[in-house]
């Protein structure tokens, strides 16, 4: 794609973002920010079996780019199991999103991904806990 077809994707996601919005009956919700730039984005995560994303939600305030990736994170980790989200790769993120139009702004572009990962985490976190 060329850098106006990433630009359209970017918009497009931002206009119309997928999985937004609060779910109820999350496993674990956590909430991310850059404070850099003040976009804060909150991810709600369901665990389905085998330890997959069985549903995964977003929602915030922010910047378009963060809001955007947010959507496509959302949209591309659905029904994955929780380890191969652990194992993307953030630059792999920014090449799908348009390196050309989001690295000068990293930390927007990978905000929903690192928040998206540290809900996994938090989720690793309390199955130990509860299983002692």
């Amino acid at each position: 794609m060329d850098r106006q077809s990433y630009a359209d994707q970017l918009l497009e996601h931002y206009e119309s973002p997928r999985h937004y919005g609060p779910l109820a009956g999350a496993d674990i919700v956590a909430r991310g920010e850059n404070p850099g730039c003040g976009d804060v984005i909150t991810v709600y995560l369901k665990v389905g079996a085998e330890d997959t994303a069985a549903q995964v939600q977003f929602e915030g305030e922010g910047c378009t780019i963060s809001l955007a990736s947010a959507s496509v994170v959302m949209e591309l980790v659905q029904g994955k199991p929780l380890a191969q989200i652990q194992a993307i790769d953030y630059n792999g993120l920014i090449d799908k999103l348009g390196k050309d139009v989001v690295l000068t702004r990293v930390n927007c572009a990978t905000l929903g991904l690192k928040t998206l990962k540290d809900a996994i985490r938090q989720y690793y976190a309390r199955q130990v806990q509860t299983s002692r």
